[in-house]
């Protein structure tokens, strides 16, 4: 039987799973500091309230709107109000997923072999996403300042990196899981490259709404752009419901390329209709509500925050600046006692992510702020950084 090369993956478990596997298979008893699924961490859902629309006779009824029901993207085009952008219903496109949502633009943008950049580090996800598309994946790095504002985009490298190959830029803001958002000055840059190259902007604004305290965090929706700009986002952060599969494209840019860019669109989503009518159907209700979800989230982010800095002070890991997302990076030992970190964190039964899995280097460890405090205070407590 042949496969095609695109799925021709590594199907084994990486060292480090298989290790987890084996502790658990043991008995440990370990305490995972990497859980980022809201619907597990112990937050309160309105679950009656919130399940009452896929009820209503409405979600009955099937109409094929490739871009998504009337409805559904005027309630996202209100959420983009709430964060200061004012997006016209037909510049939106509703999708299953992000993940969906950039294969979508890959296929809009690329023809097989060509190339975008992403930022290293970032989320492995794409990796995948491209191959399935036959879109070549390069990377642009990633600055960290210890002694300025943190992590930023380096700029220069940015365009050395520019082929004539090179259709898109995505930016993931904030990142994941570096959490840096891109200020005013590399939206200026990051606009300016790609209107003088032909370059599609593409921004990954699922954490917008998770920014600390002071962090600037302006949405790309936001203002005219002189680049065709693609900005993505979606319920499973927004409203902290991932079950539900519910995200969305918004166009923003020159106007005679956004209505070019939505005529073809509009025909990829067409072929798909991938959006199903019980979820458009509620998504003016999740997102009008998603306000109590955000506070025990952002609250959850600000305690696990001050427990960490607390535990930190004085020991051998550090916390790395963040401005927002549901992810911290700390910078660990590379090796104690002879083993890589991460593995010398599961022998004391604490799981946490090696950063090498979003391309850091080693001597660093990512965790999610969503974890309950519990097992957050134990966890760090365990965790060999003294």
């Amino acid at each position: 039987m042949h496969f095609s090369n695109r799925t021709n993956w590594e199907l084994g478990q990486n060292e480090f799973a298989a290790a987890i596997e084996a502790a658990k298979s043991s008995g440990c008893e370990l305490l995972d500091l990497t859980v980022s699924n809201p619907t597990v961490c112990g937050f309160e859902y309105a679950a009656v309230d919130l399940l009452a629309p896929l009820s209503e006779p409405a979600a009955m009824l099937y109409a094929a709107e490739p871009l998504g029901t009337l409805a559904a993207r005027e309630a996202v085009r209100r959420y983009y109000l709430d964060v200061g952008a004012d997006i016209a219903t037909d510049r939106l496109c509703l999708t299953t997923s992000t993940s969906e949502a950039y294969s979508f633009l890959f296929r809009l943008l690329c023809d097989a072999g060509d190339e975008v950049l992403i930022a290293r580090p970032s989320y492995p996800l794409f990796d995948y996403i491209a191959r399935l598309d036959d879109v070549k994946l390069c990377e642009y790095p990633l600055l960290y300042d210890p002694n300025g504002t943190g992590w930023a985009i380096d700029i220069h490298a940015l365009e050395s990196a520019i082929s004539d190959k090179t259709r898109a830029i995505v930016v993931v803001h904030p990142n994941n899981p570096t959490g840096n958002f891109a200020s005013e000055t590399e939206r200026a840059a990051l606009a300016q490259i790609c209107a003088e190259r032909g370059i599609a902007l593409i921004v990954d604004e699922v954490f917008l709404d998770y920014a600390l305290a002071g962090a600037e965090h302006r949405s790309f929706a936001a203002g005219e752009m002189p680049a065709l700009c693609f900005v993505l986002s979606g319920i499973s952060k927004v409203c902290g419901l991932p079950q539900m599969k519910a995200s969305w494209i918004a166009a923003n840019g020159p106007t005679e390329l956004v209505l070019a860019a939505m005529e073809r669109l509009e025909i990829i989503a067409d072929t798909f209709l991938s959006m199903n009518a019980p979820v458009q159907q509620a998504l003016p209700h999740w997102l009008a509500n998603r306000g109590s979800i955000q506070l025990q989230i952002c609250e959850r982010m600000r305690m696990n925050l001050v427990t960490l800095k607390e535990r930190l002070r004085g020991g051998s890991a550090q916390m790395l600046a963040m401005q927002g997302g549901w992810t911290v990076v700390l910078r660990v030992p590379r090796e104690i006692s002879g083993k890589k970190f991460p593995f010398a964190a599961l022998e004391h039964g604490v799981i946490v992510q090696p950063g090498e899995f979003y391309g850091l280097p080693e001597g660093r460890a990512v965790l999610s702020l969503l974890t309950p405090p519990k097992i957050w205070r134990e966890g760090l407590a365990k965790l060999p950084v003294d």
